[in-house]
Formats: structure tokens, sequence, C-alpha cells
């Protein structure tokens, strides 16, 4: 390549000249090239979209002259001119058609001269930074024929793969940067000269200023822009040739001379948990975050500079080495290293036991995060296909403690020279992960099938359990539960005072086994107790070889907490309540829900509130039963109940049976969900003496609701059916809501509501539809002060039925009610709302509401001021005590608001 760098423009002007050989067994009637960086071109590109469902919106709004795009000026093939075209749904792709076949062995030489628009790094990471450029996938690159094209689109994940290549690249750019390379790189004349044989990506740094740090190690040279903090060089240089050496006891010598690691690229993939924190509150040494840090950028770019494995679609041994690598690093430099670091060692922390973990036992507990939640994906599933924790985190480490497992079954030999054969033969050439199966195989006559069949391809959960222990003569009868679907060596273990007596691995249980041990100097018997293996449930897997009347005592423990093996878990912690009659309510919340998801929870939390001068709270029960191939993904079965104060001195108390059925998305990439409740709801109200509305103090309701989301960063739909029945009451309702973001980037929000009674005895409006202010009779919306007619808090509004915010002559239909809701933005969060309403009553003609006003959308459904202009009532800003008018929101429930953060990654 001839490469001019405009730096005005941000334009790469390019001549490159591609030798091609087809090394297939097929004749090549046509020829793919990947062009990655025209994916920066618009929204409708692999890349735009893609970034969309990660809830990025930086490209979508994104001036002409920040993207980046490809133009091909010219292109022929051994100098004659020919046709391509891009892919009709990947512009970041072009087919080449060749006039005449290329056979096997032969080759051609494509000529090319295009121009790259260079985009800015905000979008990928990758493009025009502040002080120069970050460059990567910025030229056209041919596709991998085997058996087919290997065609991969821009996704943001950096998985692109091309054979080994030799690379001749002269650079040439009109100001002065500094340049740093993976290639070998030289000054030459106006321009640098790079060079570098059997290489497969190229990444290129020119900024102005020199950032980068050169480390000449035993094999080769290394440049790294991530400085050492509180280290010198030396220092530095010493724990880099320790690592090398690490590595290649595992794999081999590296084949280039030089090696980059930027910054950049370390942060797309970086250690969870080691530096998501800032650096003053670090609770790690300067040497072992360093040395962990440039030790896993260092392993990625080994492997992947030098394996050559389809990234998308078989990532797992790759992904799985790494972690594999980076477990037996921490064990063998750090085995004392804490997951909390120094913070394990405070006062009021250190009793915890997840204090107590080391820092390599955070890839079990991930894993039993994922999977407790069926969450997790099996690890053939395509990496574009897999949620984003599961790709950034969840899968990486499944696979690296699948390799554990292996290494726990097979001895580390055999799993050490199968990654050194691997390795040696299948160094810069294109494979997979069925050449390392072959190797692994032929060096054990273990079974490996459930290893490479149900552990890889499936996300079925390991779980056995002890069911009985049994004392025959000098032996142990103990019986092994297999509780799942999956079947797969388990190992066994007699412990003493946490001290490993006995330990032996059995195979085939795919339902219940008895397996006779010798009874040796060992109190308990165990699965799984170093952790080999990653497991669903891991509590129970003990048993006391003497019976006792409780196989674990009970201990109560602060806040939340770590399962304990040991013992049954109850938890207490400070229970914070608040609303206008009661004040505040202080309380002591127990419960049995550790940081991992368990199937059977419940919490009581009785509270004194401050103001009432009385006994609240609530209690709940619920168990969750998932399901691993069904279109429900769970269902849970579970009871409500409460007691608090509605008005002054005015109680009332829920009773609430419900069953709750959530389906499964079409894939854990899907936004939203589905689900179905059916509830019912007893409420007792206290009334107040002299009230002849007796008919709202004792009733109860049936709840059946539907509802249906799918969210998304620039178009969003929602909508939920209800119904409620009840002795005197049957009404529908429906409730549809839609936001979109235009490509000026000004919100669109839509509400439509439509409620009717199908029958309606009722006396009163308690259980009417409500135009600004429903009632809420089933007691579920957070109102601070749900009865007040006046003062701060009766300005808090839910939208909820007709959604309006004045307060307007007629409040109720006890009929039916159609309400229309909408908002456009302005500026900002600053949005301009317009309502109408059809009310219908008993005896009374059909009542048109109207509305419109300024609305404050800070954060949507969290924080809102809604600002009253003009209604049926006339231009509301200039009557009295305007201030009473405005109404906001805001919501404190906890799960909304870790919704709300949580989009994009989960």
């Amino acid at each position: 390549m001839n490469v001019l760098l405009n730096t005005k423009k941000d334009l790469l002007k390019i001549k490159q000249e591609t030798w091609f050989v087809n090394k297939s067994n097929d004749s090549l009637t046509e020829i793919y090239f990947h062009n990655w960086a025209n994916g920066y071109r618009d929204n409708e590109t692999p890349l735009g979209k893609r970034l969309i469902e990660d809830y990025r919106k930086d490209l979508y709004f994104a001036k002409s002259s920040d993207r980046g795009h490809s133009k091909i000026l010219n292109l022929t093939i051994d100098f004659e001119t020919v046709n391509y075209q891009e892919l009709k749904e990947q512009s970041d792709i072009i087919k080449i058609g060749l006039s005449k076949a290329l056979a096997p062995g032969d080759s051609l030489q494509i000529n090319t001269t295009y121009e790259v628009k260079i985009p800015q790094d905000r979008f990928t990471g990758y493009g025009k930074t502040k002080t120069g450029y970050h460059l990567r996938y910025w030229y056209l690159s041919p596709a991998i024929y085997k058996e087919g094209w290997e065609l991969m689109s821009n996704l943001n994940i950096d998985d692109l793969i091309m054979e080994s290549t030799n690379f001749d690249i002269f650079l040439k750019t009109d100001s002065k940067l500094f340049l740093n390379s993976n290639l070998s790189t030289k000054k030459e004349n106006d321009g640098y000269r790079l060079t570098g044989k059997n290489y497969t990506d190229i990444v290129l740094h020119l900024d102005s200023q020199s950032n980068f740090t050169l480390f000449n190690t035993t094999d080769f040279e290394l440049a790294t822009d991530l400085s050492p903090k509180g280290i010198n060089n030396k220092l530095a240089t010493d724990l880099i040739n320790r690592e090398l050496e690490f590595i290649k006891s595992y794999l081999g010598d590296y084949p280039h001379k030089k090696m980059l690691i930027d910054k950049n690229t370390q942060e797309k993939n970086p250690i969870y948990g080691l530096n998501q924190l800032p650096d003053f509150l670090s609770p790690f040494s300067d040497v072992f975050e360093w040395d962990m840090t440039i030790f896993k950028a260092l392993t990625k770019a080994y492997i992947e500079n030098t394996l050559l494995l389809d990234k998308r679609n078989d990532y797992w041994l790759t992904d799985g080495l790494q972690t594999y690598l980076l477990i037996e690093y921490a064990n063998t430099y750090y085995p004392e290293v804490k997951l909390l670091g120094k913070i394990s060692k405070i006062w009021g922390v250190r009793g915890f036991n997840f204090s107590k973990l080391n820092f390599n036992d955070k890839y079990p507990f991930v894993y039993q995060f994922s999977t407790r939640k069926f969450l997790d994906q099996a690890l053939t599933t395509r990496a574009d296909s897999l949620s984003n924790f599961n790709r950034k985190i969840a899968a990486k480490y499944k696979a690296g403690l699948g390799l554990q497992y292996l290494k726990g079954y097979l001895g580390d030999s055999v799993v050490k020279e199968s990654f050194q054969d691997f390795y040696q033969q299948k160094k810069l050439q294109y494979t997979n992960s069925s050449d390392f199966r072959a190797i692994i195989t032929s060096k054990t006559d273990k079974d490996l099938n459930w290893f490479f069949g149900d552990y890889l391809q499936t996300n079925k959960k390991i779980d056995y359990t002890i069911k009985k222990v049994q004392l025959v003569n000098d032996s142990l009868d103990i019986t092994i539960k297999n509780k799942r679907n999956i079947t797969a060596p388990v190992a066994l273990y007699g412990v003493k005072n946490k001290e490993i007596k006995f330990k032996e691995w059995f195979t085939g249980i795919d339902s219940s086994k008895t397996v006779r041990i010798p009874k040796g100097d060992f109190d308990k018997v165990s699965l799984n107790y170093e952790q080999l293996y990653p497991e669903y449930n891991s509590l129970d897997n003990w048993k006391n070889v003497k019976k006792t009347l409780l196989d674990k005592p009970i201990q109560l423990r602060f806040i939340k907490d770590i399962e304990d093996p040991y013992y049954h878990q109850l938890f207490y912690q400070p229970e914070l309540s608040y609303n206008y009659y009661d004040g505040l309510g202080l309380g002591l919340k127990l419960h049995n829900k550790p940081i991992l998801a368990r199937n059977l929870t419940f919490k009581i939390a009785p509270t004194y509130a401050t103001k009432s001068n009385s006994i609240t709270g609530y209690f709940s029960l619920m168990y969750k039963q998932y399901f691993e191939s069904s279109k429900i993904h769970n269902i849970s079965y579970g009871l409500f109940t409460s007691n608090s104060h509605y008005a002054p001195e005015l109680s009332y108390s829920t009773f609430a049976p419900y069953i709750a059925v959530a389906f499964r998305r079409n894939s854990l990439r899907d936004v939203g969900g589905k689900s179905l409740t059916a509830k019912l709801v007893s409420v007792h109200k206290e009334v107040a003496p002299g009230t002849a509305q007796q008919e709202k103090d004792i009733y109860s309701v049936f709840n059946l609701n539907y509802f249906y989301s799918k969210p998304n960063i620039i178009e969003g739909l929602q909508y939920k059916i209800n119904a409620d029945f009840s002795a005197k009451f049957t009404k529908l309702s429906g409730d549809l809501r839609y936001r979109k973001l235009t490509a000026t980037n000004r919100q669109l929000d839509f509400r439509v509501f439509a409620g009717f009674f199908l029958n309606n005895k009722t006396q009163t409006n308690y259980f009417s539809f409500g135009l600004d202010r429903p009632s809420d009779y089933l007691f579920e919306q957070l109102y601070f002060g749900r009865s007040e007619s006046k003062g701060i808090f009766s300005q808090q509004v839910i939208i909820s039925d007709g959604g309006f915010k004045s307060i307007l002559p007629t409040r109720y239909a006890n009929q039916f009610m159609i309400s229309l809701n909408s908002s456009i933005g302005l500026w900002n969060w600053i949005e301009y709302y317009n309502d109408v309403a059809f009310l219908k009553n008993k005896n009374s003609n059909t009542y048109f509401a109207y509305e419109n006003g300024i609305r404050f959308n800070f954060i949507h459904n969290i924080l809102e001021l809604y600002f009253p202009v003009y209604s049926n009532l006339g231009w509301e800003v200039t009557q009295e005590a305007y201030p009473s008018k405005i109404r906001f929101v805001l919501t404190v429930r906890p799960t909304t608001i870790y919704n709300f953060f949580r989009r994009g990654f989960l």
C-alpha cells in the first residue's frame, strides 16, 4: 500500500496492490473484500444498527463530517477493470466478479485506488482522536474462503479474521505525527516504511505526542501506551519478561519481532473488577494491577495474532485459553490476593464471606450469577448473538472454567501438552476448535464427548448433590444424584477442618448412583470442593459423615453475602420507607436472598412509623421456576402482604397471592419482554367515622395483566392489557406507549389509553378511571401522599389511566375513558406536551378534556416536571396559585432505576 494521510480532511488516500492466492480446492468465480471503514457511512449499515441495539446513539446522530466512509475510485484485476458491488445488506463488504474462474493454487493481482474518510474515535474507539489517529480495520482486506466465503460485517466486536499476510506499506502524512504500529517501522524519506510477514491485523497510532513506551523483551519489541503506575521501567520490563515466559511455557514462541498493545483496545477488553474504580480508590497494589492488565492484553495479542480462528463462530477456544492463562498466572504469582483487594481487610467488610474470595473466585461466581437467572448461552452461539454481558464476560469465564475442568479431570500435563501441540501445529494457519479436540482426545482414554457436546453446545447446567451417606463396615456408601439434564464427571471429596483427605472422580451419573469409598479420616463429604468445574448450585454438595439433627446450622448475616455451604443463612438489614402519613419508617428486614439468585425467597420487613406511631411493613414469599427449553422463561408463584396508612390515622392492609409468567425472548440480545400476571388482591381499609361509602373498606379484586415491552434507544414500544374482576364491577383497559427519536434527535412520545366498564354497580368514583390521579385501589403505586388534595404531595403524578396533569372539573369516568397523551422535544430534555381525552359517566354527556404545557423530561419515567399552560380551565399560567398546578414524576423504586442504567449491557 501507498498511503497518504490528509490531516486537514481526515482522509486516507490509498493505492493498494493485493496478491490473492486461491488456497482452497475449489475454483473461484468471485472474490470478496471486507471494507469495514464503510460501516460508519450511515445508520443503515450493520455497525449503525448494532450500536443502536447497544443503546449507543452517538453514530446515529453524528454529523456527516464526523462519520467515516470508503470510496473506491478504481479497481482492476491483472490490470483489467472489473465490476464490483456492495452487498445489499452489508455495505462494508464488496463482491468482485471474475471474468474467468480462479483455479486452486492460481493467483491474481488486484489493484485498488480508494479513499477512506476517518471517523471520530468515539463510535468504536478507532478513528480520529483528540491528538491524532488510532486506526484499525481501515483498509480493504480479502475475505477467507474455506468451503465457502467467511463474510462478516463490522459489529464493533473486533473479530475480523483474515489469512496471515505479508505487508509492505509506505505511509506519508502532511503533518508531523509520531507513528507506532505492530509492524516493523522505519523512517524513509518523507514518510514511513512498515513491513511484516504473516500478520493478520494492522494497527496504526499517529499522534502529535509520543505516548508509547518501548520495552525490549527477551523475544521481541513491545510498544504500549499502558504506562506503568508507580513502578519503574526496569521492574516493568522484568514483569513483561516473566509474563512472556509464562505464556511460552503453555504455547510456544511468538513468531513476530514486534507487538503493540494500546490502551484503547485494552479498555474494550478490561479485567472486570480490577480497573472499574478510579485510581485513588483502587484496592490493589500498583504492581498487581499493572501486571494483570498487561498480562491480559499481552495474552490476547499473543493468541489472536497467531491462532487464526473464526472469532465470530468459534471464539470459545481463544477466549477460554486467555481466561485459563489468566487463572493460572494469578494462581502462580498472586495466590494470596483477594477479590476485594485491600478492602477485604477493612473492619465491617472482612467478616463477610465475599471478602474471603480470592481473585480467581470471581470466575465461578460470575458464571453462577448468569446461570442462576438462566441468562447464559451456549458457547457455540454466534458472537454477534450473545448478550453484551455474555460476550464480554460470562462466556469467556465459562470457556476458561471449562478448560480448567479438563485440567482437573485429565491432569495438568494433558491439557498443557494439548495447548502446546495445537499452537505449534496450527500457528499462523486458519484453523478451528475441532483441531484442538482431535489433539486433546488423542492424549487420553477418557471420554470427552460431554465437554465438546453439552458443555460447549448447550446452556445445560451441571448440578449434582449428595442425597445420602451410609456407613457400611469400614466403607461409606454415598448416593450422588444428578439434578439436571447434563451428564459430566464429578469430583468427590472427603474433608476435615477444610483440609482435603480424599478425592476421586466419578463419571456416567445421569440420574442417581451409589458409590463406595473407604472411610477415611474425614467428617464431611463434598462434591466439587475445589470448584474445579462450574456448577449451577453448590450449596447442597455437602453431607456430614455422622448424622446430625441439622445438616447445617443457621447463621445470621448482615445485609447480603455470598452463600456459605457450611450454613443455612438468613440476612438482616436496615429498612427505610417514607410516606406522608406514616413519616419515616425505621425497621429491620429479614430475608434469605443472597447475592446470587435462588429459587425460593422470602422477605419480612416490619417498620416503626415515626409519624403515625404504628407498626407497618410487608411480607413476601416467592418461588421462581425456570424453564430451559420452552417459550416460558420462568414462572413466579408468590404472595405479598403489606400494611401502611393511606390517609391521616387511616390504615390499609393488602393480601395478594399471585402467579407471574415471564415469556422467553427470541434471543438474549432482544430487549424488553412479555409477561402475564394473575393475582387476587384483598384490601382492608379503615374509613373515617361517619363515612357512607362503606363499599370500599373491604374488597377483593382479581387482576389479570398482560405486558409487552420492546424498548430501544431510538424507538420504543410497550403496551399492557388489564382486566379487573370484582363483585361490583368488571373493567377492561389497554395502555399503549410509543417513543421515537427523530433524525434531528427530537423526541416524540405518544400514549393511548382506553378503558371500559363491562358492568359497574359501584356508587362512588373510587374504582372509576381517573383522568389525572387514579385512586390506585390495588395499592401498587408508590405515592408519597396518595390521599392529598393540596400541598406538594398532591402534585405527584404517575402516568396511568388518563395521564392528565391539569385538574379539570370532570376527573373520573365510570363508563369509559379514552385519552391520548403526546409530547414533542423542543431542546434537550425540554418538551411540549399535549393531551386530549373523552370521559363518559352514567347519566352524563361525554366530556371532552384537553391540556398542553411544558415537560422537563430529565430522566424518563424517573424524574420529570410538568408545567401546565392551557386547558379546559383556560390559560393556567395566568391563574392564581400557579405553582400548585406544577406536577412532578419521581420514582424511587430501585428496580426501575437499576433497569434504566443497565440498558445495553445485560
